[in-house]
């Protein structure tokens, strides 16, 4: 086989690993640093965006198209580049990209830090500099991986993968605090805080980091499957986009025949992707890898488990901030800080577990560690439906609790699983497949929830309102009220603004006038609106939790079916590093010591 060997420093690979205990360190730390700061940025605006927007002089409620590419644009773009990238560095070395996206993403936290516009703008400037940020984080994401199984002897993968997951499913939770902090202070700091981290971590890995020796083959540019794979997401996942977006009078844009024409499109060329590579000379992901049982039972859990916990922090800091937070005395401007503090049992149960979990798949498996978090995330998915919209505090921490210790048994020993199968060659576009499906499973997930939501708010929102308003003696504003759309009201409660209070503004004295004060002063308070839009959210929510513990109960199923513990160096050895034909449970047994 002809094979090419990547330049400048290198090591070899895990079995031989005399690169000894202090690089194994290096790449965790570097990895880790490089994949928390990635996945902050992905969160960190969800609390801020009001004063981000506030800050560019932008009303986020009348610019909704900014808004929505400011929250998805960048899991779009990491989506979308993840499988191309991992192939790319399975051909031009992992480090060197992984270099390359740490540079690309530091450089788009400085020029978001320095936007210098303002207005409409400055929001086109803001996207555009945060999808570049996007692209860079898409090079970390799909070589984080790859980077430490190259780095760790088998026997200890899990573990180092397991603090790894942990800095990126942390780092979402943990993007909300930071971001409801810094925006206190000022917006840019929002963007600041990955500048300096950014500047030593990509000096650091530039010195320090080094690229395996492994057998490649010499390949090229697969064009035609780049083409129909990026495409494909691509305009799929701008379609379930722009679907959010309201279309004519419905609330909703799923019957716009540009979002159906992007989806069916985008569908088409997701299909013809394995058709395409199974007949291109170089393809850009070997289909023969969904032959080894571990990748691809992993990979479908791992994409199902993203889609029913991808849309559950948002809508679990719109109940916040929009309902439960103001009946608890907080005003509507502090929600946004608030609600990050009151998620952080999600946070403690997941890094208390990710490592824990880890240790415990290189001595065991994955199997059942991983199917028992499904189940635990079922549960706390089942907790959180059968809770009312006025909660006891307590109760809903321990739901949350025990959805990040379900989520940190599951995402640890799945990725290990995952990265185990697969022979050395293939581990760039092997992460690069793993992350695609979970960033696609989030954006998928964020459309699906928020279209529950809005169906069930756009049907129910105005009986709410019409029968709040009366029982409050303020019938004659039923008609000016009733002109705040479903939308509108679920995204004031998300960025922290009492609709009331701007409508009763924009009304004519001779209208307002004519209520009672003390009337005023009940609908401009801080429990009137969050107690009638909870009538006609908290069904539509409860309907969400549902979905997600029936989507974490079929993954609980696919990681029961997965194979026992299993991995490629040991149980399939080959003297050209591919993966062999038969399936793991074929060759696999008890780890060599």
């Amino acid at each position: 086989m002809d094979t090419t060997t990547q330049p400048g420093n290198t090591i070899s690979d895990s079995n031989d690993s005399g690169k000894g205990i202090h690089y194994k360190w290096v790449a965790l730390s570097n990895t880790t640093i490089a994949t928390f700061m990635a996945t902050v940025n992905g969160s960190i605006i969800l609390i801020s965006l009001p004063a981000i927007f506030n800050g560019i002089s932008i009303n986020p409620l009348t610019s909704f198209q900014y808004l929505l590419w400011m929250m998805m644009g960048y899991g779009l773009v990491t989506a979308t580049l993840l499988l191309s990238f991992g192939r790319l560095s399975d051909m031009y070395g992992r480090v060197r990209l992984y270099n390359i996206g740490f540079a690309i993403f530091t450089a788009g936290s400085i020029l978001l830090f320095l936007t210098p516009d303002t207005g409409d703008a400055g929001a086109i400037e803001l996207i555009g500099f945060r999808l570049l940020q996007a692209v860079g984080a898409a090079f970390i994401f799909s070589n984080s991986a790859a980077i430490l199984t190259d780095a760790f002897p088998p026997d200890e993968r899990g573990k180092a993968l397991g603090l790894n997951m942990v800095a990126a499913l942390s780092g979402q939770f943990i993007g909300l605090l930071i971001g409801g902090i810094l925006a206190v202070w000022h917006w840019r700091y929002v963007f600041l805080i990955s500048v300096p981290i950014g500047v030593i971590g990509t000096i650091w890995a530039f010195m320090k980091l080094k690229e395996p020796a492994y057998p490649k083959k010499t390949r090229k540019i697969d064009l035609w499957g780049n083409l129909t794979f990026i495409g494909g997401l691509t305009i799929f996942l701008v379609g379930i986009t722009y679907a959010l977006i309201p279309y004519g009078n419905d609330a909703m844009g799923w019957a716009n025949p540009w979002v159906i024409a992007s989806m069916i499109a985008g569908l088409l060329l997701l299909i013809a992707f394995p058709f395409v590579e199974s007949r291109v000379e170089d393809p850009m992901f070997s289909i023969d890898l969904f032959r080894i049982r571990n990748f691809a039972y992993g990979n479908a859990a791992g994409f199902l488990s993203a889609i029913a916990r991808g849309g559950v922090m948002i809508v679990l800091i719109m109940l916040l901030q929009g309902i439960w937070l103001p009946l608890h005395g907080y005003s509507f401007e502090s929600t946004p800080f608030w609600a990050g503090v009151y998620m952080l049992p999600l946070t403690i149960g997941f890094v208390i577990m990710g490592p824990i979990s880890g240790f415990f798949s290189d001595r065991y498996g994955a199997r059942w560690i991983s199917t028992g978090g499904m189940l635990l995330v079922a549960l706390s998915f089942v907790m959180l439906a059968l809770m009312p919209y006025d909660f006891d505090y307590l109760t809903f921490a321990i739901a949350l609790l025990v959805m990040g210790i379900g989520n940190g048994m599951f995402a640890s020993p799945n990725s290990a699983a995952i990265m185990n199968s697969v022979p050395p060659g293939d581990r760039g576009v092997a992460s690069g497949m793993m992350s695609t499906l979970m960033n696609s499973g989030f954006v998928i997930s964020m459309g699906m929830f928020f279209t529950i939501i809005v169906v069930g708010l756009t049907k129910e929102f105005p009986a709410a309102l019409s029968s709040a308003l009366t029982n409050a003696g303020a019938a004659q504003l039923i008609p000016a009220m009733s002109t705040i759309p479903p939308t509108g009201a679920l995204f004031a409660a998300f960025l922290g603004y009492n609709p009331v209070q701007m409508i009763l503004a924009g009304m004519p004295l001779t209208v307002t006038g004519t209520i009672p004060p003390a009337t005023l002063a009940l609908l401009t308070g801080v429990t009137w609106f969050p107690t009638t839009l909870a009538q006609a959210f908290m069904p539509s929510l409860a309907t969400t939790f549902i979905f997600g513990a029936v989507l974490s109960l079929i993954a609980a199923g696919l990681c029961a079916r997965g194979g026992e513990k299993y991995v490629h160096e040991i149980h399939a050895p080959g003297e050209d590093g591919s993966h062999q034909e038969t399936e793991p449970q074929q060759v696999s047994g008890e780890m060599r010591k």
